[in-house]
């Protein structure tokens, strides 16, 4: 980590010397509006910002709330000790910590050398960002993202252990500077960061740290979509898994909303918007390259989700650009 970053981070702010001198309690007005237990965006985003930071409060423990925003915990050295509906997740340096609008949250108390940020970020921010990318839309990323969103069947937060990935900590740190420094086109910087950082998260699934066994199954089993869609089964997930197929496929169901099937035909549509993009393959041949040997179903499956023809969406494509 940057020692300038690290300098800033660990200055005692106002609040935690108020703390020091005496102070038991957190200051509500400094999050909350009236006697509710939800942070307010409001009291700590600037009208018309999407995204902010602040170090995480230290010297006390932090009681039980929510937040009407996303919050991305970031430990830049030390520790950080959270508690998530219920779940003690203990955090190390370079972890990442995502907490959606629907969990229950509590910090307990850091001490001086312990220096984690709170990402304040509304929703929107994290939609604008991956579509800046514009990178393919897989069942695999929605449901990540759906779970940072709100998704009532999600787990309410994603642990990623990752301080052994050197592009996710470059990707913080340069987030953490731009945000400190005032960087110009701050937004856009942030919103290309954030897009990147999902790439590598992605990427590196591993590093996500699961402590349901049900979730786990249905983030393995997406993950073996992301790859083996064109002929990968369901049946063949569930034996790499040692998992029941027809408990595989409700676990798969009530979380994605969707079956694994339609999962399939998602990613391999995706896979082909992709290709019609970004090549000059014939229509048959990546019909054949997505997994349907059948060239007039393709045609038909497609047509029913984008409402064209493959031809013609590739043409509507090029006059775009």
């Amino acid at each position: 980590m940057n020692t300038e970053i690290l300098s800033y981070l660990r200055k005692v702010t106002d609040e935690e010397q108020a703390i020091l001198d005496g102070r038991t309690t957190i200051d509500r007005d400094i999050y909350m509006q009236g006697d509710e237990n939800t942070i307010n965006s409001k009291k700590l985003l600037a009208a018309g910002k999407l995204i902010t930071l602040r170090p995480c409060t230290r010297f006390i423990h932090f009681p039980a709330h929510s937040h009407d925003y996303v919050e991305v915990v970031y430990v830049c050295a030390g520790k950080s000790i959270h508690i998530v509906n219920g779940k003690e997740i203990r955090l190390q340096q370079g972890d990442l910590l995502f907490l959606s609008q629907s969990a229950v949250h509590e910090v307990l108390r850091a001490e001086l050398e312990d220096i984690a940020v709170n990402f304040i970020v509304l929703p929107e921010f994290f939609v604008s960002s991956l579509t800046a990318v514009g990178e393919e839309e897989t069942p695999l990323r929605r449901f990540l993202v759906d779970c940072l969103c709100g998704q009532k069947n999600g787990p309410g937060y994603l642990q990623f252990r990752v301080s052994h990935l050197i592009p996710v900590q470059n990707l913080m740190e340069n987030l953490l500077w731009t945000l400190i420094r005032e960087t110009p086109s701050k937004r856009n910087v942030c919103q290309m960061t954030m897009a990147l950082l999902f790439m590598q998260l992605l990427n590196d699934t591993d590093a996500l740290v699961t402590e349901n066994r049900e979730e786990e199954a249905v983030i393995k089993a997406l993950r073996y979509l992301e790859t083996n869609y064109v002929d990968g089964k369901l049946t063949e997930v569930a034996e790499l898994l040692h998992y029941d197929v027809s408990s595989l496929s409700r676990q798969i169901k009530q979380k994605t909303g969707k079956n694994y099937i339609q999962l399939v035909q998602e990613k391999r549509l995706a896979q082909a918007v992709f290709l019609l993009k970004n090549t000059n393959q014939n229509v048959a041949d990546i019909s054949v390259a997505v997994g349907y040997e059948n060239i007039s179903y393709f045609h038909r499956i497609f047509t029913a989700a984008f409402g064209m023809s493959p031809k013609h969406f590739r043409d509507q494509d090029k006059v775009a650009k």
